[in-house]
């Protein structure tokens, strides 16, 4: 129809990494911005200001487990994948992780409210990403997920728009060591919602494997 023809070409436009090819093994995560709240020294109903942390900031020098999902408080998001990792936070970092974080397009106010919807601990130190085990990274924009080649469209099915499809990887010093991504490949208005390798079984299995 005129109005995807004139959608596509407002995308290809706007975010010219959406035609980057999907993330494989070897690969350097994309440098961007993510625009996080933080917590400041303030007495005030809403003690958060705006904090810019990049990727190198989160990857840079670190041996990290990343997980995307689709969108915070949905269902299998909520019931199943974050769960899953935050219960086993201490057993990942023990084979040999430094943190564990958890990416959705959806802004920092977004994913903080899912988080203490989670029952997630709060680190209220000021400055600090906002959780004490697994840190919820907001890619409100989606610039991290379509420079991963993980940009997806969900409007017929859902009507979520633009988010990320689900998977999950090791990331060693900025370059993805392992990734595990549902279905194989990107399904553009998917029906189901696949969740079968991204899962923290799967990812600690890996770990497991390679422990050294």
């Amino acid at each position: 129809s005129f109005s995807r023809d004139r959608q596509s070409a407002h995308l290809s436009q706007t975010g010219s990494i959406m035609a980057k090819p999907m993330a494989k093994e070897g690969d350097v995560v994309p440098s961007i911005v993510f625009k996080t709240r933080t917590r400041i020294p303030v007495e005030s109903e809403n003690p958060f200001d705006w904090k810019d942390v990049t990727t190198e900031d989160l990857f840079k020098g670190k041996r990290v487990v990343l997980f995307s999902l689709p969108g915070a408080f949905t269902p299998t998001c909520s019931s199943t994948h974050l769960p899953g990792y935050e219960k086993n936070y201490e057993a990942i970092k023990a084979m040999g992780i430094d943190d564990i974080y958890c990416l959705s397009v959806n802004d920092a106010f977004v994913m903080r409210q899912w988080g203490l919807k989670q029952g997630l601990e709060e680190d209220k130190t000021p400055g600090t990403l906002g959780f004490l085990k697994t840190k919820l990274l907001p890619d409100g924009a989606c610039l991290f997920t379509r420079g991963m080649g993980m940009s997806c469209v969900w409007d017929t099915e859902r009507g979520f728009g633009e988010r990320s499809w689900r998977y999950s990887c090791v990331v060693n010093d900025m370059k993805i060591e392992k990734i595990f991504v549902e279905g194989g490949g990107i399904t553009q208005n998917s029906g189901p919602d696949p969740f079968e390798v991204s899962d923290v079984d799967t990812m600690m299995k890996y770990l497991e494997s390679v422990k050294k």
